[in-house]
């Protein structure tokens, strides 16, 4: 046996077995109290959050040197600092922009604008695909191909481009390849 690697005694499982309800009982209490927006489609803010708390959840449940009280703790620390994150993007334009992405035109009026695909670092299959899921054969049948804040890309099709009216959109028409 390793040094310091504890033996899974009957005990040492059954603490772990405790744990890992005791864990899953505070997330899902943890989530109902944060919001709905926790368990939508994640940005990568959200994303590093969930992956922090899901290796204190392991480390506490698993290692015998981090208690249950002290993951909990830093748990409850990283749920309060994306609650004040997300509470100040609300208010601050300019502290929104730095702590999350803006979405991001990658096909106009059937055209690809390539430099915006290389500086999201997305590849010209990968956008291929998602013309393809969306029905549509040619990047010339596209109006707008948007790589949305949390990874997803949304797709207009040119005929429904003069549909979309929303400011978003129109302001992603008149966009530079920045």
């Amino acid at each position: 046996m390793k040094a310091g690697v504890l033996p899974d005694t009957v005990e040492r499982l059954l603490f772990i077995a405790g744990s890992s309800a005791g864990f899953f009982i505070f997330i899902v209490l943890l989530v109902r109290l944060m919001g709905k927006r926790t368990t939508s489609q994640m940005n990568n803010f959200d994303w590093i959050i969930m992956i922090t708390v899901g290796s204190i959840v392991a480390s506490g449940i698993l290692l015998p040197n981090v208690s249950l009280a002290g993951a909990a703790v830093a748990i409850l620390v990283l749920a309060a600092c994306q609650w004040l994150t997300t509470h100040l993007a609300l208010r601050s334009q300019s502290f929104r922009r730095v702590v999350r992405a803006e979405p991001r035109l990658l096909v106009r009026n059937g055209m690809y604008l390539r430099e915006a695909m290389r500086q999201e670092r997305v590849a010209l299959p990968e956008v291929e695909a998602k013309l393809r899921e969306a029905g549509l054969v040619d990047v010339s049948e596209a109006g707008w191909v948007v790589l949305e804040t949390n990874g997803a890309m949304s797709i207009i099709p040119r005929h429904q481009q003069g549909a979309a009216r929303s400011g978003t959109v129109q302001e992603f028409g008149s966009e530079r390849s920045r």
